[in-house]
């Protein structure tokens, strides 16, 4: 269901036209500013650069006398990717709080997106609305350096409910430089101890347009089965990261026990401090996810095909089977059944496999071969 929906959008189907190939989309990602240099692996074309290389490495310091060169050429399992070259210099308080304030940002986007195209468009931003609607998908992925950025499928439809396309003069171009202005436009002023912390996207926000042609070099068109698979995988996909919690942090002590990296930790630890400062639960709620506690996939509603719909086809199409049993869904449930069974009472059954199973023995050999694994891994680092 992951793939259905981002797929729709842009190749038709489900209820979708394939017409819908043909309108103006990019493929955008914006992403969060800097909070101070981290080791990264910088690419031209197959070519691994060196980290950040200085000529005057030897007398370059920062302010605690810590040398911030790197002339490393990174491979992609390496454990100091998106590590800070000095903690004592990176912004943790300005990071946790774009991850927290993350939503809002792209909400503010989403206003000022349709401004910069009327105003390229030489129209009012009523004109605009009574020609063109603005439709999205967009999913939140995390940077090795633990700060959200997004990745959005942005596309152009005529106003109106049956996926027309716009007006000829309304290209994947000019909608490239409305996404470019309105990123750059979105801001917002967040109190903290007494002081405004104004957070905004990075300057790198990178838009490129969706077509049918297979053409993935930097810089050109991408292709729509392309963009929507790489949506869709984040369907599955969290924050993986050696000894970072998947589940809520319930007291401070937990999180000196963490085995992950200093740079998490202290992610963790300021989310931590910022729910008891500001007496804002969501930091302590999710402290464990860095401060970001929003949805990893979220779409306009005329974008594609909706869970509403999916379900009424999926019925439909139950019905014109006509099993033995009757009009039921898989689970023996009449298929117009419309009443949510809620469960108000939960016991505990057990954690684990049960060991009269036969996969109870593999499970554990595989929990092994995992811990020995990562043994490993921490000698070798």
């Amino acid at each position: 269901m992951g793939l259905t929906r981002p797929r729709a959008g842009l190749a038709g189907g489900k209820g979708i036209p394939e017409t819908i190939t043909a309108h103006p989309c990019v493929f955008a990602t914006l992403t969060a500013p800097s909070f101070g240099p981290v080791h990264a692996r910088r690419m031209r074309g197959k070519t691994v650069l060196p980290c950040r290389p200085r000529r005057d490495a030897k007398t370059r310091r920062c302010p605690h006398g810590r040398d911030i060169s790197c002339p490393t050429r990174h491979v992609e399992a390496d454990p100091r990717l998106g590590q800070p070259m000095c903690g004592d210099c990176y912004d943790y308080t300005a990071a946790v709080l774009f991850n927290a304030y993350a939503g809002d940002l792209w909400r503010r986007f989403i206003t000022y997106l349709p401004r910069h195209l009327a105003r390229l468009s030489g129209v009012t931003q009523k004109t605009l609305f009574s020609q063109v609607r603005i439709r999205f998908v967009k999913v939140a992925e995390y940077q090795a350096r633990g700060v959200v950025h997004f990745h959005a499928v942005i596309r152009l439809d005529a106003s109106g409910e049956d996926y027309q396309p716009p007006p000829s003069q309304y290209t994947a171009d000019l909608l490239c430089d409305a996404i470019g202005q309105a990123a750059a436009a979105v801001t917002l002023a967040v109190e903290y101890d007494d002081q405004a912390v104004v957070l905004g996207f990075g300057a790198q926000t990178d838009r490129r347009p969706v077509r049918r042609d297979t053409i993935v070099a930097t810089g050109q068109p991408l292709n729509a089965d392309a963009v929507a698979n790489y949506i869709a995988k984040y369907a599955t996909k969290a924050l993986h990261a050696p000894g970072v919690p998947d589940t809520r942090i319930r007291h401070a002590s937990e999180i000196t026990g963490l085995r992950c990296s200093s740079h998490y930790r202290a992610m963790i630890t300021t989310a931590w401090q910022l729910g008891g400062n500001r007496h804002d639960t969501r930091f302590r709620a999710w402290a464990h996810m860095l401060g970001y506690g929003g949805h990893f996939l979220t779409k306009s509603r005329r974008y594609s095909v909706t869970f509403g719909q999916l379900r009424a086809a999926r019925t439909s199409y139950r019905r014109a089977q006509r099993h033995p049993d009757g009009e039921r869904d898989p689970w023996g449930r009449p298929v117009d059944e419309a009443v949510v069974l809620v469960l108000s009472t939960w016991t505990y059954a057990g954690t684990g496999h049960n060991t009269a199973t036969p996969g109870a023995e593999l499970a554990a050999a595989a929990a092994a071969r995992a811990r020995e694994h990562r043994g490993q891994d921490h000698a070798a680092i």
